[in-house]
């Protein structure tokens, strides 16, 4: 099992993965959703400059996103979000995923999250402790793959559960 950078995926199967997510599903936005593959490749182009900072639409932050490869099947996908604005600190946070329907409930999602906090602890996160993310309160598996991996929920509101993974004892 590996996690590889959607600009470094085989292409085609990257293609693939995405077009078994629907255009939004338990607050995963497929924002690739009814692309073309020529529209995809110039999508995943974009990811490889968002992963550097560059040419960032305005309230984003750069982001890393991740395919989560199971020997040669591309199961899931995983972002990092590499620090917080406000409107992240107040909603998604800084992961995000989603595992195609065929390969859920085979602990994917929780071994990827387990992955990627690994990355998390190498990077960084700017001055945080703790890794934010969300997830609707209608998704209890989702919620369970993050208390897997030492999530609490925070605070909440009407639709969603915000958790908190510690990742650091001290502010980066």
């Amino acid at each position: 099992m590996e996690l590889i950078r959607v600009q470094d995926a085989d292409s085609r199967k990257l293609y693939e993965l995405y077009m078994t997510f629907p255009e939004n599903e338990n607050g995963y936005m497929n924002n690739v959703y009814g692309y073309t593959y020529e529209q995809f490749l110039d999508w995943v182009e974009m990811k490889r400059n968002w992963t550097l900072g560059k040419d960032l639409p305005e309230g984003y932050v750069p982001d890393t996103s991740y395919v989560l490869a199971v020997e040669d099947v591309y199961v899931g996908v995983f972002n990092f979000r590499h620090y917080l604005n406000d409107f992240l600190r107040e909603g998604a946070g800084h992961i995000g995923y989603i595992i195609s329907p065929a390969y859920r409930g085979k602990g994917y999602a929780t071994k990827g999250l387990g992955m990627v906090l690994g990355i998390v602890k190498r990077q960084g996160l700017r001055g945080e402790t703790e890794a934010y993310l969300s997830v609707n309160k209608d998704n209890p598996a989702s919620l369970k793959v993050q208390q897997n991996n030492g999530a609490y929920i925070h605070h909440e509101n009407e639709n969603e559960y915000f958790t908190r993974i510690p990742v650091f004892e001290s502010a980066q």
